[in-house]
């Protein structure tokens, strides 16, 4: 299972159920790489996308504790082990949490890799994806150049969870 997002240097994701930039290059990279494929959000993430409405031409499953939420267009599943068991239907490589804090939180025991947009800026934030940088079994496995948006500085990593034996 895939973790995705764009995170700042404190691994900040957003503020005020907002992205904390919009990177070009990053939505086109977060566009090919979800495309057809599962994603896993919560329902603040979901309310934060154009119109919020699920994603076209992806799958998208909500995690809510609200048991009356119903979505047009996506599944609503409000435990952790629920979505887990409708998960296991599906390629674990095609699935893709997308956030926010808390959903990224409960996933990433199930996450094996994890595609982070590092920006290098601080910016205010009240919403963070896990730093994966302090835990010893996540390493950087792929590393891009730096890139620039206007005066923003950022790089596509990926980390992969060491098994316990390469650790």
């Amino acid at each position: 299972m895939n973790l995705i997002a764009a995170v700042d240097e404190n691994w900040g994701i957003g503020y005020n159920n907002r992205l904390l930039v919009q990177i070009p290059s990053d939505q086109k990279f977060f566009r090919e790489e979800t495309m057809g494929k599962i994603l896993v959000m919560g329902r603040k993430t979901l309310e934060s996308l154009p119109g919020g409405k699920p994603l076209p031409g992806r799958t998208t499953f909500v995690l809510s504790r609200n048991p009356l939420l119903k979505i047009k267009g996506a599944q609503v599943f409000c435990t952790v082990e629920e979505l887990l068991d409708e998960l296991q239907k599906y390629p674990s490589e095609d699935i893709y949490v997308t956030g926010g804090e808390s959903v990224y939180r409960q996933m990433l025991p199930y996450c094996d890799t994890a595609h982070i947009t590092k920006i290098f800026q601080k910016y205010q934030a009240d919403t963070y994806c896990p730093d994966l940088d302090s835990y010893q079994e996540w390493v950087i496995t792929a590393d891009s150049e730096e890139r620039t948006y206007f005066d923003i500085e950022y790089r596509f990593l990926k980390y992969e969870r060491r098994k316990p034996s390469e650790r």
